[in-house]
């Protein structure tokens, strides 16, 4: 994969996230529970016009669907049928060590919920993907990736 545009800030990442997933009307988020979740919830507000799932690291049979509250986006309490995706999301958190995620279980279920025609995208951090040698294992359309530097002040 090359590097194809730039973005600043957690606005870019939003709106290249956007411009990533236009077409699409529904949406299916892979992650990490507790550490994509909320990175989900902030990527499915900037599409809240979609239809947008979650399934915690490969269990669709724990799926929940995003709803847009007057405070964010929240995770209904009731299953849900994240399947015939226009897009699969494919969260960076999934690439830790602790997860081990195999790769023909997590290519199965991209199988399974992404529509025959749609896209694998992958969110992430710090070049995650390809740190962890994901890039030759998971046939991804696109990558966005941030990169976080930071301080703190006193």
């Amino acid at each position: 994969m090359e590097d194809v545009s730039e973005f600043k800030g957690i606005n870019g990442q939003l709106v290249s996230f956007k411009n990533e997933v236009e077409g699409a009307d529904k949406i299916t988020f892979i992650g990490s529970p507790g550490v994509c979740t909320p990175f989900a919830e902030l990527l499915s507000y900037a599409v809240r016009n979609k239809e947008n799932h979650f399934i915690p690291l490969l269990d669709i049979d724990d799926a929940h669907q995003f709803e847009f509250k007057p405070y964010g986006m929240v995770l209904k309490d009731e299953v849900s049928n994240p399947r015939d995706a226009d897009v699969v999301v494919l969260l960076g958190g999934l690439t830790m060590p602790k997860y081990e995620v195999a790769f023909d279980d997590l290519n199965a279920l991209i199988g399974d919920v992404l529509k025959e025609d749609g896209k694998i995208v992958g969110v992430c951090f710090m070049d995650m993907f390809a740190k962890a040698g994901w890039l030759d294992k998971v046939d991804f359309d696109s990558v966005i990736d941030a990169s976080i530097l930071g301080v703190v002040k006193k």
